[in-house]
């Protein structure tokens, strides 16, 4: 045991030197490049002399990035995440003008700028070349948050007794896109967990899972993590009695959903006891919050701070410089291949310019690395409960397509997210139990615009007798990564169009997905059938016999509730069991979903749902989206649950996991099967019996 012991220390005592050859080497060869970076005096020097100062600068800046780091980082704890990033380089620059200074020999100075190039080149050389003689990254950087948690690990209170669970969420991977990823091999740790296991026997089990009717990321995860996700009737909804149009990806908006859910729930959340929430939409009652953005409105305190995510990211200043590196290479990755479909002429297509390289980027790399490193920390300081969400996947597919190249490359790198969460957990202080879920699928298809040349809003403007512009307007894409962008900034600006819009005889028409909602903010209540025939006679049957409309969903003086469809079809939702009528392509659970959200308060006057083809799964956006959820129609509301088979059975044999609610149940149960957190609510009959 001494034995291996000593060889351990020889080994990092020998990957130091060899680190710190590297960034001399790499010192001297930045001095004679640079014009504004030297390391002799200004009367010149041996070339013994200058290998000296920039071996003695490379020690020097290597300590201190060691020891006076951690340190600033702590300091600025309070600073915004994408800000902290870059104020790594100015900082590390700043490092390099101390490291210099104190040469003993005064040899050695560098403007400014020049500082924070050099730093930045040599945080990456070290970062490469320890990565390189570790053999893997992923080792190396789970050994550095190891050593980052041991000191308050050992100085804090025990790991409480049984597992921890670690949920991670991908965001927008549906069933069916997880079992396509795993058969073509692009997921060889799911595959794993799945077919091989310990023993040649799978570790984990899949569990398909149905949406509501709102097959989006805020109606599920507010449902997962608050155990309601009442009166959320889509992404984007009018509220005539406040005048508000409600955004889920709005900070101050998801602030509201979560206070009602707590409300109309009765408890704090899922994470409530010795939990942390990471990169989610709400906080699910968790202490520990990171890019979080139900709090990203809020003024960051103490209490709602997130330490053991940023610190262990940014305690070591190459992680932030290898993130940035790579952001730039994703970036460079969509401009080209956003290049190729448009040479190609591929189709459906939808436009790429603009800030989307850059939001891509933040989803696929800044999101996913800063997230990744905070459920690590989490886990080696021993914490009950961690819910993270990543959204690289979502992004993608929204814009290039569920299927693409592009899409799986995504789902190549989340797999190695998921290894090294798998890695991390041998060196916690307690066992853990790796959930992986995600919220909602994503359908293909083509826009709505795109293929009949007007928007939703067109055509009900149309059905109202109302001129329509004969050039269609885009509808704003509302994809979750967005909404992390903001948290990292905590920039509560609304995503879009009119927060509160002005009063007005004019329809409010909204996107979501391939859900559309139409909303009259003149009139106090939610108008019915009769009501919204008397005033635009020929606005339903406009809407309901348009080719790619499915479905309508309005309020009826006579049956409480209709389902409108082609060729006059009026069905009330009573009789839909019986009679589906324009929702038989939808498929089971279509009606009872209807009949819920028919039941909110703030369900819209009208709700649209596009088109939907069984053949190929496909239905048509009212957003600018190739892959899109939201509503009913394929893949977007058949997303997964994959746990490990040390816990219960999400539902009985024969039975099916249908909604966000059911979901938050059964996470419940598994983490009170293991002594976790508990959320202060009765057993129901229904958890009795499972």
């Amino acid at each position: 045991m001494r034995g291996v012991r000593w060889r351990r220390v020889a080994s990092q005592v020998g990957r130091s030197v060899a680190v710190w050859a590297v960034s001399t080497v790499t010192m001297l060869l930045l001095a004679g490049i640079l014009p504004d970076f030297r390391l002799r005096s200004e009367n010149g020097d041996s070339a013994t002399d200058i290998a000296v100062t920039a071996a003695f600068g490379a020690g020097a800046f290597g300590l201190l990035s060691a020891v006076v780091w951690p340190l600033l980082v702590r300091l600025l704890l309070l600073v915004p995440a994408l800000v902290l990033g870059l104020l790594v380089f100015f900082l590390n620059g700043a490092l390099l003008l101390l490291a210099l200074h104190l040469n003993p020999a005064e040899r050695g100075a560098a403007a400014p700028e020049t500082a924070v190039v050099v730093a930045a080149v040599m945080s990456a050389v070290a970062s490469a070349t320890g990565a390189a003689l570790a053999v893997r990254d992923d080792d190396a950087y789970r050994r550095r948050l190891y050593r980052l948690s041991d000191r308050r690990r050992r100085s804090g209170p025990p790991a409480p007794a049984g597992p921890g669970t670690v949920f991670v969420q991908l965001d927008g991977v549906g069933h069916d896109t997880l079992l396509d990823a795993v058969g073509k091999g692009l997921m060889p740790t799911v595959a794993r967990w799945l077919d091989q296991g310990d023993g040649g026997r799978p570790t984990h089990r899949l569990t398909p899972w149905r949406t509501d009717w709102s097959s989006q990321t805020g109606a599920s995860q507010l449902g997962i993590l608050h155990g309601s996700n009442h009166d959320v009737p889509a992404f984007r909804w009018y509220e005539k009695d406040t005048g508000e149009v409600v955004v889920c990806n709005r900070p101050t908006s998801a602030a509201e959903l979560q206070r009602r859910a707590v409300e109309y729930a009765g408890h704090g959340g899922l994470l409530t006891v010795d939990g942390a929430s990471r990169g989610n939409l709400f906080s699910g009652g968790a202490e520990q919050q990171a890019l979080v953005l139900s709090i990203a409105a809020r003024r960051r305190t103490r209490e709602n701070r997130s330490r053991a995510g940023y610190f262990a990211y940014f305690s070591d200043p190459a992680n932030a410089v290898r993130t940035a590196l790579s952001f730039v290479a994703e970036v460079g990755r969509e401009i080209g291949q956003s290049t190729r479909t448009r040479l190609r002429k591929q189709r459906p297509r939808v436009s790429r310019g603009g800030l989307y390289p850059f939001v891509r980027a933040f989803a696929t790399v800044v999101e996913r690395d800063v997230v990744v490193a905070a459920v690590t920390g989490d886990m080696l300081v021993g914490r009950t409960a961690v819910f993270a969400d990543l959204v690289a996947y979502d992004e993608v597919a929204h814009h290039s397509g569920p299927a693409s190249r592009d899409a799986q490359k995504v789902l190549e790198r989340l797999d190695r997210s998921l290894a090294l969460i798998e890695n991390v957990a041998e060196h916690a202080p307690r066992p853990y139990r790796i959930v992986v879920l995600s919220d909602h699928g994503q359908s293909p298809g083509e826009t709505f615009r795109s293929r009949y040349g007007l928007t939703l809003g067109d055509l009900v403007r149309a059905g109202c007798g109302m001129p329509v512009s004969r050039k269609a307007e885009r509808t704003r894409s509302g994809a979750e990564a967005r909404a992390a962008v903001r948290a990292a900034l905590r920039f509560p600006v609304a995503e879009g169009g009119q927060h509160r819009p002005e009063p007005g005889s004019e329809p409010i028409v909204l996107a979501s997905g391939n859900l559309g909602l139409v909303s009259f903010p003149d009139v106090t209540h939610r108008m019915s059938k009769e009501e919204i025939d008397a005033r635009h006679p020929a606005l339903l049957p406009t809407l309901a016999n348009h080719p790619g409309i499915g479905f309508l969903l309005v309020r009826s003086d006579r049956h409480g509730g209709v389902v409108l469809g082609a060729y006059g079809a009026e069905i009330p939702l009573a009789d839909l069991d019986d009679e589906p009528g324009p929702l038989a392509p939808f498929g089971p659970g279509a009606a009872d979903a209807i009949r819920r959200t028919h039941a909110f308060p703030h369900t819209a006057d009208i709700m649209v749902n596009s088109i939907h083809d069984p053949a190929d799964g496909e239905v048509l956006a009212f957003e600018e989206q190739i892959g899109s959820h939201g509503g009913l129609g394929g893949a977007q509301g058949r997303p997964f649950l994959l746990s490990p088979l040390g816990v219960s059975a999400p539902v009985a044999q024969g039975e099916e996991l249908v909604g966000a609610e059911h979901v938050h149940r059964v996470l419940r149960r598994w983490l009170r099967e293991s002594n976790g957190p508990q959320v202060p609510l009765e057993t129901t009959e229904e958890e009795r019996a499972a």
